[in-house]
């Protein structure tokens, strides 16, 4: 197919008439502007008509630059000079191909100087020209760190007087976008990304407003700002989430998402009232880290072989049990992601969805809107599914049709909030479900914590006490014992950690357990029974990964409380 011209496009779509188009034509010419430029200082047609043009026609892609975070060493490849010279912004980097967000994709002179000053391959993108001109001030106009940005801040704009409740919504909305504060929210996200952070904790105090992130389930301190600050950094995020600035006194939910170097990060918010003012805390959720295969959620060899042969199956409920933050979603997704082939039919029903998973339906509950687990659960076994997920069982409702799902041919997994894997079975029974319908349904329950890994960068060997080894309270090799740590680098921030690993406890539940389970027998004796059957309890696995030299003792105590 013959590719047309911008102007016979425009023309053939009918925003510009022949006549109009050669009065432009004439018009560009004599002021040496590209035709482009000259259409829409005329009037004729909007940048976003240009834009789909590139887009349509050319097959150039189509970038919005208000989804995009770049970060300072991406933008230090392209001078400010250049990017305004030629109205372009830089976006990320794959090997040696660097991706531009260009009004100008034809621009060949333009994107031959970036190659040669870059080194790489330009690949162009396509934006308006005043997106592009408001990412250049946005991301160049200021200094590369946070105490650039706050040098360059006027505190005196941004202060409040004493004794004011309430601030108009314009004035939030005009502070909270002045370049050096979406910056400065921007760098703080960026930041959180690079140091793998799944949340970012804003707090306001009586005087400051603290910065935490929490890494490898541990909270850091990150920053802290002047209090005057305050409504700037809060209102701007509350504008990136499509929350209400003008509501402070009452709890509020949102989320966006955005685009890292050619990756994808959403980010879920939640703000809550407190003393000093709106407390906010930003989930980052990264697609790309969440289905990181069963191989490596930290199954030990035999455990991975049940779990596999256990998720294999064609029936029955299948629970993973810890307490929040403990690894459940990622070893639920993980366990669908290996089991989702074109021949099942793969329903969720979640709060929330905090993922999304190809070729399996998923729903969100809707409380307002009456759509809680247990209904949800309803409407599933009506859209014929051979396997489910219930996010959470909480109540006797959501237990009793995930049991007569299981019942009735269909694989069920959820989850619960108890210390171990024999406890699920004493929770079920105390909600209100039939011993006999739960020996029936359930055939097997994961419990698990997240210990963090030792740095491998400062990784050493140490001789442990006698008093650690007879606090740790399982049979250790006869041979003698060397344990790891961390000494701490700048890699792991001083921590002496870097990423996280599970270690689990899987109960499966064969006649015995089962004949127990109708016998209403207490969880510490199902436990000890299932011991017996072979299964590792979860400060035994922590302390096979210690011995491995993958934790620290520390650390497995630290999740495993007795």
């Amino acid at each position: 197919m013959q590719r047309k011209s911008l102007g016979e496009s425009l023309v053939e779509q009918k925003l510009i008439s022949k006549d109009q188009l050669k009065s432009a034509m004439k018009e560009s010419e004599k002021s040496s502007e590209p035709l482009r430029k000259t259409l829409v200082k005329l009037g004729l047609v909007s940048e976003e008509d240009v834009t789909n043009f590139f887009e349509e026609q050319l097959g150039i892609p189509r970038i919005d630059l208000g989804n995009y975070l770049i970060d300072s060493k991406i933008l230090s490849l392209v001078p400010e000079s250049l990017a305004k010279k030629h109205n372009l912004i830089p976006l990320f980097k794959t090997g040696d191909t660097l991706t531009i967000a260009t009004a100008d994709p034809l621009n060949v002179v333009a994107l031959d100087e970036i190659g040669i000053r870059t080194k790489c391959n330009i690949e162009p993108a396509v934006a308006t020209e005043t997106e592009v001109k408001n990412a250049i001030n946005q991301y160049y106009g200021v200094g590369g760190s946070i105490e650039d940005i706050l040098k360059s801040l006027d505190m005196n704009e941004l202060t409040i007087e004493e004794g004011t409740e309430e601030i108009e919504p314009e004035k939030l909305r005009n502070i909270a976008e002045e370049a050096p504060i979406i910056k400065l929210v921007n760098l703080l996200i960026l930041q959180a990304i690079r140091d793998k952070a799944s949340d970012i904790h804003v707090e306001p105090a009586e005087d400051s407003l603290k910065i935490r992130f929490r890494v490898d389930g541990i909270l850091h301190e990150q920053a802290t700002f002047p209090k005057q600050m305050q409504p700037a950094v809060l209102s701007r995020i509350k504008i990136m989430s499509d929350m209400n600035i003008a509501t402070k006194r009452i709890p509020q939910d949102g989320r966006f998402r955005l685009k890292v170097e050619g990756g994808q990060i959403d980010l879920r918010v939640s703000s809550m009232p407190t003393l000093f003012g709106e407390n906010i805390v930003l989930r980052l959720l990264d697609n790309t880290s969440i289905l990181i295969g069963l191989e490596r959620l930290g199954f030990d060899e035999h455990n991975l072989e049940q779990f596999k042969a256990l998720i294999a199956k064609p029936h029955g409920i299948i629970l993973v049990t810890g307490p929040t933050g403990s690894g459940k979603t990622t070893t639920l997704y993980s366990a669908l992601n290996s089991i989702n082939t074109p021949d099942k039919n793969i329903i969720t029903i979640e709060d929330p969805i905090e993922y999304q998973l190809k070729m399996v339906r998923q729903s969100q509950i809707n409380p307002k809107a009456g759509l809680i687990f247990a209904t949800g659960l309803r409407s599933i076994l009506r859209q014929d599914p051979d396997i489910i997920m219930v996010g959470e069982i909480r109540d006797l409702e959501t237990a009793e049709i995930s049991v007569q799902a299981a019942l009735t041919g269909h694989l069920v997994f959820s989850t619960l909030h108890t210390n171990d894997a024999p406890s699920s079975l004493t929770r079920l029974i105390d909600m209100g479900v039939e011993p006999f319908l739960i020996s029936s349904s359930v055939i097997g329950i994961v419990a698990q914590r997240l210990v963090r890994t030792i740095c491998p960068a400062c990784k050493q060997p140490y001789v442990p006490s006698q008093k650690v080894i007879d606090e740790i309270g399982v049979q250790l090799p006869k041979t003698s014992l060397k344990f790891y740590k961390g000494a701490g680098c700048s890699a792991c921030k001083n921590t002496g950690y870097k990423g996280r690993i599970g270690i689990f406890e899987m109960l499966l539940i064969n006649d015995k357990i089962r004949d127990l389970i109708i016998a209403k027998t207490p969880s510490s004796h199902i436990k000890h029974v299932a011991q017996e059957s072979g299964m590792k309890a979860l400060r035994e696995d922590g302390i096979a990964k210690v011995l491995a030299g993958v934790t620290t003792i520390d650390e497995v105590f630290r999740v495993t409380q007795e």
